[in-house]
């Protein structure tokens, strides 16, 4: 299942056109991960941003961690991940995770405009532009959702897992060893 996932996932690295996210209040998990797959990003000012993965058990597995690491480095994607903290649209934007930052009631109008500015251009350009970018970060990115799977697949059949789901649905404290 996971890698059915992960190739859909992947389809977006193949489309030829650009993807232009159109962000507007929770992105979160992995629709956030998917997002962070995407070529621009554009939020409406109080979206806000959260991987809660961890809080339910599991890692991220959709390769978006590794698009995040590229963008903000060992320290915020840490934070994030581990965390599950929520991060504001603000932030987001001084970190690079979305590209502009706009009114709410903006937000259709800006990427409208953007997506006009792409197709003013020479496909072929357009194309061939965004596989050069493309291939700045997406090995790694593939690379990641490997190791993403091979992460996930250990934590579904470990104990502590068994034990997560034990103690939530005995609604009592965990108790973790470690396998």
């Amino acid at each position: 299942m996971m890698l059915q996932g992960h190739r859909a996932t992947q389809h977006i690295f193949e489309i030829d056109a650009p993807i232009i996210v159109a962000i507007k209040g929770w992105a979160m998990g992995g629709s956030f991960q998917r997002a962070l797959l995407c070529d621009i990003r554009v939020a409406a000012e109080g979206s806000r941003f959260r991987l809660p993965e961890l809080t339910h058990g599991v890692i991220p597995d959709t390769g978006g961690v590794s698009r995040l690491f590229q963008m903000c480095g060992h320290g915020v994607t840490s934070d994030l991940v581990l965390t599950g903290r929520v991060m504001d649209a603000q932030e987001a934007y001084q970190h690079g995770i979305v590209s502009r930052l706009v009114a709410p009631e903006a937000l259709d109008d800006t990427v409208w405009e953007i997506a006009r500015q792409v197709v003013s251009a020479p496909f072929a350009s357009v194309k061939m532009a965004r596989r050069v970018i493309q291939q700045l970060g997406e090995p790694e990115v593939r690379a990641s959702m490997n190791v993403e799977m091979i992460g996930q697949t250990f934590v579904n059949k470990s104990d502590d897992f068994a034990e997560f789901r034990a103690a939530r649905a005995e609604d009592r404290e965990p108790r973790y060893t470690g396998s």
